[in-house]
């Protein structure tokens, strides 16, 4: 009963007319007869537009029960009205939009549809306060900062500041992420650095959407991380763990030698518990080389910056959200990494049936100077192009790989059968097995940038479009 009161009262607002009628069917809702000439009273449908908005105003100012409210929607209007007030609405609401978008196109169509959203979604949130900035941090842990720029041409800022605005509004949505497709979409097309590393914790699903617990996610799973340090990393020199750390101390070095930031000791020394952790918790494929690669772009960059001068609790979060990111990601490769890598394996067998389906020319090329495709891809499958490409362009790939669905696991097959005829001229050039093998293992791509990696993807996303859902379509 105290709901139905509660429902009744919403409805009442002390007037006395009701939309598209006259006052004849007001009264006649209400209960207010109005002497001895009302029961001749009967519904007048309006004859015009003027009439019909004129006794549109007070939707939600009557004094009837909801139920009556629903009796009288079953009543007609004419057609004609109801289509004229139609328009008449649309034209309106077009026409806020456009005003209150305001200050030029730098919001484009994802922003829009975000401000649309969270007004609409005002009723069921805690907060109508708009969205508050990012707060500005000088270390940005998770996530390398290297420089988001394309090589080949002119930094992309405006792109970059438009895109920055749309994710700073889609991130904080009244404490909470509303629009992940939103947050996909800018996310497929690169983010930038300001927002990534954040945008890369939701993504994974590492972090939680709700802001609420984001902080007491954090605590607790950088609490566990350590926690197995406690418990395991002592174990590093026993005799059934030795060969397993031996490995990892020959690797480190040797990941990324040209940047001085993975140079560093303090550096390597963190990357050994990651690894060593994570091995000792996934006996099915323990450490497999590559691996270390793969812990590279969720670490930080901050180029000449000595790590080691760092905060304690700083260093303590990175290594803890380093990990947890890296297992996220081998969560869904780790078919790469256990015996006999089958996953691997079996990726490399459809690049060779998707590349003879879409480029003959280059796949029986290959095969007549008979090198085989696990001899250059099977590094392409096992450390996601991480050897081939420059580790900004890693960073970028990785944008879209975290907002696609499987994006380590499935999409990665078509961005390596783009990848590999993108090179068909230089291929085809080659005359003889150890050229073929020497171009193959070392493609030129020290200088590629944004917009290289741009034009790969796309046409592994045409790739994907013509042969994810039609596996048949290149198979002989």
């Amino acid at each position: 009963m105290a709901a139905d009161g509660g429902r009744r009262q919403f409805w009442r607002r002390g007037a006395s007319r009701l939309p598209g009628f006259g006052a004849g069917v007001s009264a006649m809702v209400t209960g207010d007869r109005g002497g001895a000439g009302s029961g001749n009273n009967r519904p007048r449908k309006a004859t015009s537009f003027q009439e019909f908005a004129k006794d549109t105003s007070d939707a939600w100012d009557l004094d009837v029960s909801e139920a009556e409210l629903l009796a009288l929607a079953t009543r007609s209007l004419a057609s004609d009205v109801v289509r004229a007030t139609a328009n008449e609405v649309l034209q309106k609401h077009r026409g806020g939009r456009a005003s209150g978008g305001g200050g030029g196109s730098g919001g484009g169509k994802i922003k829009k549809c975000s401000e649309d959203r969270a007004s609409s979604s005002s009723l069921t949130l805690p907060s109508a306060n708009p969205p508050a900035p990012m707060p500005h941090r000088h270390l940005l842990p998770l996530v390398a900062r290297f420089a988001d720029q394309n090589t080949s041409g002119a930094p992309s800022r405006d792109r970059d500041n438009t895109i920055l605005s749309s994710s700073v509004s889609l991130l904080n949505v009244h404490g909470y992420i509303l629009y992940a497709d939103e947050l996909r979409k800018c996310s497929w097309s690169g983010i930038p650095k300001a927002v990534r590393p954040i945008t890369w914790r939701l993504l994974s699903g590492y972090l939680p959407a709700n802001m609420e617990r984001r902080e007491p996610t954090l605590h607790h799973k950088r609490q566990e991380y350590f926690a197995f340090v406690d418990q395991y990393y002592g174990s590093r020199n026993d005799d059934h763990h030795q060969d397993t750390y031996r490995q990892i101390h020959i690797d480190i070095p040797r990941t990324n030698p040209l940047i001085p930031l993975f140079q560093q000791p303090a550096v390597q020394e963190i990357f050994e518990r990651i690894l060593f952790i994570w091995a000792i918790r996934h006996p099915a494929s323990g450490y497999v080389q590559g691996i270390n690669d793969l812990v590279t772009p969720f670490f930080v960059d901050v180029e000449s910056y000595d790590v080691s001068l760092l905060p304690a609790d700083v260093t303590r979060g990175i290594e803890a959200d380093s990990y947890w990111c890296m297992s996220k990601l081998l969560d869904g490769i780790q078919d790469n990494y256990t015996f006999a890598q089958p996953g691997v394996q079996r990726k490399v067998n459809a690049l060779s049936e998707l590349v003879s389906r879409i480029d003959e020319a280059v796949h029986s090329h290959i095969e007549r100077h008979e090198v085989e495709y696990l001899q250059f891809a099977f590094r392409w499958m096992n450390n996601l192009l991480m050897r081939e490409l420059p580790l900004r362009c890693t960073i970028r790939l990785w944008d879209t790989y975290q907002a696609e669905p499987e994006g380590f696991s499935q999409f990665h097959l078509y961005v390596c059968a783009a990848f590999l005829t993108h090179w068909r001229k230089e291929i085809l050039s080659e005359k003889d097995f150890q050229g073929l093998m020497l171009l193959l293992q070392n493609l030129p791509t020290m200088h590629w940038g944004n917009e290289e990696v741009s034009l790969l993807l796309a046409e592994a996303y045409r790739l994907k479009f013509m042969f994810a859902d039609a596996p048949n379509h290149y198979r002989r």
